[in-house]
């Protein structure tokens, strides 16, 4: 079976760069969206993006060969009832929700031949809509497969061609794992930043000195705080299950630590920072994970006339692109003062290169 046209339901980050990645690929001739925003739409019909585009699950998606959920977790299963009576038979449907172990046993009692495959892509961004979507998204990124009693090895074939022509690194895992593995590096993670944050806010004082001088570590590990809370809200209460029991082994080991510093047992605090800077000196940069990485890199320049132009200009004339410029006033655990975000890692790999061959001192974040 080959897949000629495809369809996204739901045109925001995920959907969205799905889209633009398809329609890159050579053997897909027809993209097809629907989004009940109309002028997410009309833009990726003027971008060229989409072939055609409806506000609704109807009839213009019946030719698909496959089509991508990319709604949220609680509309999953709705929009899949709605897609079985649009399409043609034999259709392959697969979604991009980051829960599985309860969306497959609701699928998996829907009546009648459903060619389903669970999907996950290990990319995103604490930005949103379509606006934020780009067609590198999924280069270099995981994209979980989790197949069900309703998939064949045809359709994860199928899946695996698909994923690595847009870039990604295909992994098939069972849906009940897949839920366990992203509660510990994702979900909970979310929920101790945004534990943080809120810490902050309450112990700050009246002139909010914490706010102000917060500092580059923290920053950078209280990053996803910003990602969007209805999202959230939905994704932890969907995975509740494993999120309780991994946040109750996340606080026994903070108690645990606790204990330690009552009772000063110096070595024992030695071990806990160094068993975990080994262990996290052993993760790759080369992937693209769950939660995105920076694309940064910090620059030590002095503030005099002239020097952010020459620099700038520096790497605009070899094709570097900037996405943003700020200068570091709280850099505790930086080492430059200006930092300089881009659109990927190989725009990082490219200007640290170029930086250093002109005698900068360049860091990566």
């Amino acid at each position: 079976m080959e897949i000629k046209t495809a369809s996204v339901i739901g045109l925001g980050l995920i959907g969205g760069s799905l889209a633009k990645a398809l329609r890159r690929v050579g053997s897909v001739n027809i993209v097809i969206g629907v989004d009940p925003d109309r002028q997410s739409l009309e833009t990726a019909l003027s971008e060229g993006v989409l072939d055609r585009a409806s506000t609704s699950i109807d009839e213009n998606i019946y030719d698909s060969d496959i089509v991508f959920i990319c709604t949220p977790i609680d509309k999953i299963v709705d929009s899949i009832q709605k897609v079985i009576k649009a399409v043609k038979p034999g259709c392959i449907i697969t979604d991009t929700g980051s829960i599985k172990g309860t969306l497959v046993r609701r699928i998996e009692k829907i009546d009648g031949q459903l060619n389903f495959i669970g999907g996950h892509p290990m990319c995103g961004s604490e930005k949103y809509g379509y606006e934020a979507s780009k067609i590198h998204l999924f280069e270099n990124a995981y994209y979980i497969l989790t197949p069900c009693d309703k998939t064949t090895d045809e359709i994860i074939k199928i899946m695996e061609k698909i994923i690595i022509e847009i870039g990604g690194i295909p992994v098939i895992i069972d849906n009940r794992k897949h839920d366990i593995i992203t509660g510990t590096i994702s979900h909970v993670p979310h929920i101790i930043s945004a534990a943080l944050v809120n810490l902050v806010e309450e112990l700050d004082c009246k002139e909010g000195y914490m706010q102000k001088l917060v500092a580059g570590g923290f920053k950078d590990i209280t990053r996803i705080s910003s990602s969007k809370p209805e999202m959230w809200q939905t994704i932890v209460l969907n995975n509740k299950e494993h999120i309780k029991q991994i946040l109750d082994l996340f606080l026994e080991r903070v108690r645990q630590f606790n204990y330690l510093l009552e009772s000063d047992n110096a070595g024992e605090i030695f071990s806990f920072f160094n068993s975990a800077k080994k262990f996290r000196d052993t993760f790759t940069s080369s992937k693209v994970g769950l939660i995105t990485p920076f694309n940064d890199i910090s620059i030590d320049i002095e503030d005099k006339p002239g020097e952010l132009g020459k620099l700038t200009t520096l790497l605009g004339e070899n094709g570097i692109n900037i996405k943003n410029i700020n200068i570091s006033n709280s850099r505790e655990y930086d080492h430059g003062c200006l930092k300089i975000t881009f659109s990927d890692i190989e725009s990082v790999d490219k200007a640290y290169n170029l930086l250093k061959s002109h005698g900068y001192k360049v860091y990566k974040i």
